[in-house]
């Protein structure tokens, strides 16, 4: 056996580094495997987008407000080519998407993780997978066998885990012969992106950081394979065509073809072994929801498996995390699927047909379809379901709140307990709980899972009420480097 840990992550990709680090800040043994034997090529990377739920999730570790200086913010955004979602008017410190590349998130990950303690070992490609009664085997090409309590995938849409795991991931491919490129270019665009589709198809350009941009195009009705050739003129062709101008794009370091699928995993979890991130859910770039979708697996899963590891919860919190987050996933499929037909005018799949399948029925978020948009792509409409009779509040995101001592909500997670908000309601004592005091006009006591979720609520709570909530979560851990116990913020 060439290394033993409490759990075993497969995968450096943002959703692998962000799990390995909560685990390991939580004080669980975490050894990472990556197949690649160096971090990928910066100009390899697809994902550009972290949205404003992601941010809060990054903030609550301490870790948004360096990213959001790396990159560039777009307080409103179009989808369709049509529609425009003003972000701005988002209830959140983040009222933006932010445009910068997936290797920047990647490398703060990386480092927190380190920080925490991850034993990071490249170059194992996992080639088996041996699950027992109390833990599992992997065996890698060239460093051995690793056994761990839990392995949980989170080694991309070609899984080695899920694979070995025996986890179907069925779906289709949803678009061919999209055209992607960093170049340069002469003008710089008034936009901090630049999108359009029309009849010629659709194009789009995003500042990618050191004077590069992403270009991406697809010719309406081009079906070619990923391997067909592509020259720069082609592309620059359809900007030109769709965008107006094709901004004296010039210098391409690389340009390719890809496909995209839509794709879930027909269970998240087998025995020992999870998945999250894209090896359990892939769609299209449409919505720049993968990467997020990925990261807000993490935080869900990060602080469950803690608990179960240590031995403050049971196997059924581990299986919340598929009940939680399937439903997103699949959600997550059906509107970057609806926004790639209605962009790219796929037959059969016009815009007010996708509008009508996907966006009306979540007009319950909001009131109106832009702010439905808004809520759902932004992740700030993400709610998980919740038990019979419980408040209404209950499983949805917990907005930043301003709390007695001048501290934010999000600012008060970043020890990874739960926090109790409340205005002098009695209080069970309870080890390494956070209790705090709204500043605002809140009146309903709140306890807030270390994801952010609100686990539990109440306008007028009696003590047995608290008690009983208090005992059904698993209060016990801290990410190190915080002081433990009761206190009041």
């Amino acid at each position: 056996m060439t290394g033993t840990a409490d759990v075993l992550v497969v995968g450096a990709g943002p959703t692998g580094l962000l799990l390995a680090g909560d685990l390991a800040a939580a004080g669980v043994r975490v050894t990472l495997l990556e197949r690649r034997e160096h971090a990928a090529d910066p100009g390899m990377t697809r994902a550009f987008a972290v949205h404003a739920r992601t941010l809060e999730v990054l903030d609550a570790r301490g870790l948004a407000d360096e990213l959001v200086a790396l990159g560039r913010t777009a307080p409103v955004v179009g989808v369709f080519g049509r529609i425009e979602l003003h972000l701005h008017r988002l209830r959140t410190r983040f009222p933006f998407v932010l445009i910068t590349p997936q290797y920047h998130v990647e490398e703060l990950l990386e480092r927190r993780a380190l920080a925490a303690g991850v034993r990071i070992v490249r170059g194992a490609e996992a080639v088996a997978l041996r699950q027992r009664a109390d833990g599992v085997d992997v065996d890698t090409v060239a460093k051995g066998t690793f056994g761990a309590s839990y392995v949980i995938g989170c080694d991309g849409v070609r899984s080695a885990v899920r694979r070995l795991t025996g986890i179907a991931f069925p779906g289709r491919s949803v678009v061919r012969s999209v055209m992607l490129a960093d170049v340069r270019l002469q003008e710089v665009p008034v936009d901090a992106v630049t999108t359009n589709s029309n009849k010629y198809g659709f194009a789009s350009l995003v500042p990618f950081g050191d004077g590069w941009y992403r270009a991406i195009g697809r010719i309406a009705g081009d079906d070619r394979p990923d391997d067909a050739p592509v020259v720069a003129e082609e592309l620059s062709g359809l900007l030109r065509r769709v965008l107006g101008s094709d901004h004296g794009m010039h210098d391409p370091r690389w340009i390719s073809r890809f496909h995209s699928d839509e794709r879930q995993a027909v269970r998240y979890r087998e025995g020992r072994v999870l998945l999250a991130g894209d090896a359990a859910h892939v769609h299209s770039p449409a919505g720049g929801m993968g990467m997020n979708t990925g990261l807000q697996d993490a935080a869900n899963l990060g602080w469950k498996l803690a608990a179960v590891v240590q031995g403050r919860a049971g196997e059924p919190l581990l299986d919340s995390y598929e009940a939680e987050r399937h439903p997103v996933g699949k959600q997550a499929l059906r509107v970057s699927g609806a926004i790639t037909r209605g962009v790219l005018n796929a037959p059969g799949n016009g815009l007010v047909r996708q509008l009508r399948e996907v966006a009306l029925p979540l007009l319950s978020l909001a009131n109106s379809l832009t702010d439905a948009g808004e809520h759902l792509l932004s992740g700030i409409g993400i709610a998980y379901p919740s038990p019979p009779g419980s408040h209404r509040l209950t499983g949805r995101r917990a907005p930043d709140l301003r709390i007695a001592g001048g501290q934010r909500l999000y600012e008060v997670l970043r020890d990874g307990r739960f926090v109790l908000i409340t205005r002098g309601h009695p209080v069970p004592e309870r080890d390494r709980l956070r209790v705090a005091a709204p500043t605002g006009p809140l009146r309903t006591t709140l306890l807030i899972r270390p994801d952010g979720h609100i686990a539990w609520a109440a306008d007028t709570p009696h003590p047995e009420q608290l008690h009983a909530a208090l005992e059904r979560w698993p209060l016990g851990a801290h990410r190190r480097g915080h002081r433990s116990g009761l206190h009041r913020c």
